[in-house]
């Protein structure tokens, strides 16, 4: 993450308390705080927030040692960990997250891009016409790269991965021998904001998007980069056209996911699963393994390993064909 977003350092306590607009709390204010985190990545000396009973088991292991939260969720959080009571969590871990992370809410073009020219740093790479690499970009052997395509800042691209023509891709980690299609746009800040009557206030999006190896995403998919953590498409993955994956969400191994599948923010998928076209997962959702969903289906519920579903919202297909039997009679 570091590579792509500058990190403030030296952030004390009292500078957090401050834009909290805590002032009641009486340890130690000047210690340091090293970085805000979501709950299963928060160590030590680090902040994380709590906002959701879907996450109440999380929290209770968590090794953060500052969490934001609100009052009546108090009795969730471990003894380990300091609370740091606000009205809406949300809003104050977007100060605090740009409060870490002062430019993280920037999502400007690179300005620092530049035709590779025949640069030796990429002498095993085959280019297209017009395609511009920001600073500090790896790609590996055998790669090619097609027409138009940007490459912004610190990305890293594996070996033997073929980039269509129009691609941008920012903010990202791509593994070995990954097909993007052409018009696909990867690592662009996520739809995440809370809406105000003035002024929508915009969330700061830090995390990365984190391809694994043998993965194909199709022509103009949309993969936002994480809020806080990462989004994540793991090995052998195959998305079809027009697949909309929103930050945070995890994509398990072996999945193969048709057109038009829409993925909302947060929502976990595990390994085999297959997506109908045009399906809609809803935010913070978990989908087992070996899940099968029907083309237009839409999923509100979390889904057992090896279940079968379709309709809306979402049922076992065996419930789903017994509720409609009038129609198919």
């Amino acid at each position: 993450m570091k590579i792509f977003i500058k990190k403030k350092k030296n952030v004390k306590l009292s500078e957090v308390l401050r834009l909290l607009k805590i002032d009641n709390y009486n340890d130690n204010k000047s210690e340091v705080v090293n970085d805000i985190k979501d709950i299963m990545s928060a160590k030590n000396n680090e902040i994380t927030f709590f906002n959701n009973l879907k996450y109440k088991d999380q929290i209770k292991n968590s090794k953060a040692s500052f969490c934001i939260i609100k009052k009546n969720f108090l009795k969730l959080l471990p003894n380990t960990c300091t609370p740091l009571v606000v009205d809406n969590v949300l809003v104050s871990l977007s100060k605090i997250t740009n409060l870490f992370y002062p430019n993280s809410i920037n999502d400007d073009y690179d300005s620092d891009l530049l035709h590779p020219n025949g640069s030796k740093n990429f002498s095993n790479v085959h280019f297209g016409n017009n395609v511009l690499l920001g600073k500090n970009v790896k790609i590996g052997n055998e790669c090619f790269i097609g027409h138009n395509s940007i490459i912004e800042s610190n990305v890293i691209i594996g070996n033997q991965c073929s980039i269509g023509s129009n691609v941008i891709i920012r903010k990202s980690v791509i593994g070995n021998n990954v097909n993007v299609l052409d018009g696909a746009i990867i690592g662009k800040k996520g739809f995440g904001f809370f809406p105000n009557q003035n002024s929508n206030i915009r969330y700061p999006h830090i995390g990365l998007v984190i391809i694994g190896n043998d993965v194909e995403i199709g022509c103009n998919c949309v993969i936002d980069r994480g809020s806080l953590s990462n989004t994540i498409i793991d090995n052998n993955t195959y998305l079809d056209n027009q697949v909309h994956v929103a930050h945070n969400v995890r994509i398990g191994k072996n999945c193969i996911i048709a057109g038009q599948v829409g993925f909302a923010g947060s929502s976990k998928i595990g390994d085999n699963v297959m997506i109908g076209g045009q399906a809609g997962i809803s935010g913070h959702l978990d989908v087992g393994d070996n899940v099968k969903i029907g083309g237009g289906s839409g999923v509100i519920d979390d889904i057992p390993d090896n279940d079968k579903v379709m309709g809306y919202p979402a049922k076992n297909i065996k419930k789903f064909i017994k509720i409609n039997k009038w129609a198919i009679d």
